[in-house]
């Protein structure tokens, strides 16, 4: 493995497409697409990709591609982006990049995703066409991570077939640019939907010992249940039920002979989330039951916790010291939104890294996740190359000879 000068291909790599890339997050930007209607952005990610001699393909539902770099025997690292959109409007101004489709952005930060692991699969495919790439990379650019469910629709496509393990970074506009944060462990939550109908024969609010009253019913249920799942689940499992909207009656002197409420269930334990619906389907049906309701439960799977393995961690750590230099490594806490990269982890073992985007020179408030404002310090897309490469170069290496740590003259 010719790796020496890795940290020195990667500067000469980058400053010769730095408008490229930059170009092409800008290009993104501008044209965003939302979950499952990424034909533009896949088209334009494959073009690239054939560009320099690969072979993409495009997912069995339309949008999305996956590309392997290398052939023959040895590991198989995956490496996965995010391409879709948020339906949201971009409200920034004065950049020459907002978007040009109405109610529609990039607010998330999946076009530096994308544009981050096409600048690694370029530089890739020159270290394969060198002969020092030590065994294949497979590049995972996944639609509707938003949805969700374009985590699901890969694996289903078959993209996960060899794959020894899987890496991905997210931005985090609390981050300095030039930082990379890691986490072992659980990193985001599991985000799941639960809609509890309670309906019973109604009647008078004069006589509710006559009927089921279905509001003060429902009352119980939106307030002794999440008292009961914190002392029905283990606390360290981050458990959370909140309650978003409830619904009952239209007249004040009526019990109505319906009531609904809906919120999310989030945590940060895989044991927990797998145990979550029959464990919240059984409170609910005992509390309603008491007060003489019927209980009709719908529990919709969001996305399991993205629980970051130890080694996979370990890897990334040893990148980031190797191509941006220890100082670079920052601490990130969990947080309790939801990211199917999850799906992969429940497959094959693998780390959800935070890359940093905040700018130095940015005095404004803060350009959070999921607003209109959302924007990045750029030069964040050369340090998510940098740490993209590194990391799969680790992971190569370590797969290749496992159980021993990466020769430091090898990737020094």
């Amino acid at each position: 493995m010719q790796g020496r000068d890795l940290p020195e291909q990667l500067t000469a790599f980058l400053a010769r497409h730095e408008r490229e890339f930059t170009g092409f997050r800008r290009d993104l930007h501008m044209h965003p697409e939302l979950a499952f209607a990424e034909h533009r952005t896949t088209g334009r990610i494959a073009e690239r990709l054939r560009e320099v001699g690969l072979r993409p393909r495009v997912l069995a539902q339309g949008t999305g591609l996956v590309c392997d770099i290398g052939s023959g025997p040895g590991p198989l690292v995956a490496l996965r982006a995010d391409i879709d959109a948020l339906p949201l409007t971009d409200e920034k101004a004065g950049v020459p990049y907002r978007s040009t489709v109405p109610g529609a952005a990039h607010a998330c930060g999946h076009d530096v995703h994308t544009t981050v692991l096409l600048a690694s699969a370029v530089f890739l495919a020159q270290q394969d066409r060198m002969g020092a790439l030590p065994g294949r990379v497979r590049l995972i650019f996944q639609p509707a991570e938003e949805l969700p469910g374009g985590a699901v629709e890969v694996v289903n496509d078959g993209a996960m077939k060899g794959v020894d393990r899987i890496f991905a970074l997210h931005c985090d506009p609390r981050l300095m640019v030039g930082k990379v944060g890691l986490r072992v462990g659980g990193i985001t939550a599991a985000c799941d939907q639960l809609m509890v109908r309670l309906s019973g024969p109604g009647g008078h609010t004069a006589r509710p010992h006559l009927t089921s009253d279905l509001v003060y019913a429902m009352g119980k249920v939106v307030t002794e249940l999440p008292a009961a799942l914190s002392r029905l689940v283990d606390p360290r499992a981050g458990f959370s039920l909140v309650w978003g909207r409830i619904s009952a009656g239209a007249a004040p002197n009526v019990i109505p002979d319906d009531a609904v409420a809906e919120g999310t269930v989030r945590c940060l334990d895989d044991e927990a989330w797998h145990s979550a619906p029959d464990i919240v389907k059984g409170l609910v049906e005992s509390v309603a039951s008491a007060y003489g309701a019927e209980a009709e439960v719908t529990y919709r799977r969001g996305v399991p916790p993205t629980i970051n393995e130890a080694e996979s961690v370990e890897m990334m750590r040893e990148a980031v010291g190797r191509s941006l230099g220890s100082d670079a490594v920052a601490s990130t806490p969990q947080s309790l939104g939801g990211e199917d990269f999850a799906w992969y982890l429940e497959h094959v073992p693998g780390a959800l890294a935070r890359l940093g985007t905040h700018s130095p020179d940015w005095d404004g408030p803060m350009l959070d996740l999921h607003r209109g404002t959302f924007d990045v310090d750029e030069r964040a897309i050369g340090v998510g190359t940098r740490f993209m490469v590194t990391t799969a170069l680790t992971a190569l290496w370590n797969t290749a000879h496992r159980g021993d740590r990466v020769d430091d003259e090898a990737l020094a």
